[in-house]
């Protein structure tokens, strides 16, 4: 059996500085740059804080506070065994703006990050100025996309056994990561000089101890909670406009989460809200786009600060 790379392995160098911070009874592992208003970076997955290298340089330039996390059960942050429902990774939100010392931040998210960023909006709206949801519907919009065949639901379901979904998310050194990367990337990007990076060190960071099976509870928490109390609540927590605005940047092409379900986002959309559609890029706007999505998040932020 080989060996499991250590946690440190997700530190990867750059212009950026890592530490670790204590958030809602956890820690999690930054990395930041920049001075100014606080962009808090939320990443999906089958990834890791590193996914958001090209917006931290470019925020930090456009004179924000930029902070790529690694989630709860992610890369170098703790992986207790509880915690993946949606008002505890919340908290783990709202908790690691506090402890970053700011009275409010900027919630940028993809995939699930995107999900957890409406979350928080909702439920913490005093510590949220705007949220930006990239390949991310709001959750009940998701919810009731869920209900009709999909690629998502596949996968989805997939990860509802036990045991299962963690081997075959970790056999051949990651290689099924590999395959979900590239079935959901564009095919421009699939070609792209940096992809072969970007597999690589998705793979290794999945190989974490700890982290296949928490990237798994996310889902499960998310489909066996319909099902019951804490389910409900949540919708109840979720089910109203966000007081702030939201900027929601799709690729045209991806077959994960839907252009249209995140066009039913609308009735939960707060004030001087926008919607950025993007031709040729799939499921990760942020990494196959990086120079667009970085210009639409530093141009709607502008807007809203």
């Amino acid at each position: 059996m080989s060996r499991k790379p250590d946690p440190s392995v997700v530190r990867v160098a750059g212009p950026w500085t890592h530490r670790d911070v204590s958030a809602n009874g956890i820690r999690l592992h930054v990395a930041e740059l920049g001075e100014g208003p606080l962009v808090l970076l939320l990443h999906g997955f089958p990834e890791f804080w590193w996914s958001w290298r090209h917006q931290l340089t470019a925020l930090a330039e456009a004179g924000y506070r930029a902070v790529a996390v690694d989630l709860r059960g992610y890369g170098d942050s703790d992986k207790p065994p509880r915690g993946y429902d949606g008002f505890t990774l919340a908290g783990d939100i709202a908790g690691l703006v506090k402890a970053l010392g700011a009275p409010r931040a900027h919630l940028v998210g993809h995939a699930w990050g995107g999900l957890l960023a409406w979350t928080a909006g909702a439920m913490h709206p005093r510590l949220v100025s705007s949220v930006s949801a990239l390949s991310a519907p709001h959750p009940l919009a998701l919810r009731r996309a869920f209900r009709r065949p999909s690629r998502l639901n596949k996968h989805v379901l997939r990860f509802q056994l036990p045991l299962y979904p963690e081997r075959w998310l970790t056999r051949e050194n990651g290689l099924q990561v590999a395959k979900l990367l590239s079935a959901w990337s564009g095919p421009k990007y699939r070609s792209a000089p940096e992809f072969d990076e970007v597999i690589r060190r998705c793979r290794q960071a999945v190989l974490v101890q700890g982290v296949a099976h928490s990237a798994m509870e996310y889902y499960r928490w998310a489909v066996r909670s319909q099902l019951r109390g804490d389910g409900r609540r949540f919708a109840e927590a979720v089910d109203k406009p966000l007081l702030m605005p939201v900027l929601q940047v799709h690729g045209e092409l991806d077959t994960v989460m839907l252009e249209s379900t995140a066009r039913a986002s609308r009735p939960w959309l707060g004030p001087g809200s926008e919607f950025r559609s993007l031709p040729e890029v799939g499921h990760f706007p942020n990494q196959e786009a990086p120079h667009t999505t970085s210009r639409l998040l530093t141009e709607f932020l502008r807007k809203t600060s």
